[in-house]
């Protein structure tokens, strides 16, 4: 499966918020500053997470957005059924109207991987991904996950 560009920017611009709770609200410019997004594309997916309950907006001095619950209460697929269209949960997307026999086979294969994929991103929180991304910006180069065969970017374009 393949997010969309939607979806990986909202992602990390509540990465950002999450990394950043405890400094408070967040501008749309700091964001777009750190993750190189543009804050007219911010707004636009801002405005989605805001609808959807999953941030709250401060106006004024001071002012930006802060998750509006914690960030280990917040999964990964919310925040992408909130910005993209595409994303649904398997109980919404499913037509009921049909009865099972009546659908196609390979349709019912499609819902059935399609919950599977939801199920996953549901089981993953956002606090969990900031902690992974975390653990892995701190991750040894010799770190025996990576194999031997494992070297940082930097590594392999100086040798």
């Amino acid at each position: 499966m393949k997010l969309s560009t939607k979806g990986r920017h909202a992602i990390t611009a509540m990465m950002e918020l999450a990394i950043r709770h405890k400094q408070g609200p967040v501008t749309l410019a700091d964001i777009s500053v750190e993750q190189a997004i543009s804050v007219s594309y911010l707004e636009q997916l801002f405005a989605r997470l805001r609808k959807s309950g999953l941030v709250t907006g401060l106006r004024g001095p001071g002012g930006g957005y802060c998750l509006r619950r914690p960030a280990s209460e917040i999964s990964i697929a919310q925040i992408l059924e909130a910005v993209d269209d595409a994303v649904q949960s398997p109980a919404v997307g499913a037509d009921v109207t049909h009865a099972s026999a009546e659908v196609p086979q390979s349709m019912r294969l499609w819902r059935q991987l399609s919950g599977r994929v939801y199920g996953f991103l549901n089981d993953i929180s956002l606090a969990e991904a900031v902690e992974e991304k975390a653990s892995t910006e701190e991750t040894p180069k010799d770190d025996p996950r990576f194999g031997a065969g494992y070297h940082h970017q930097d590594e392999r374009s100086a040798a």
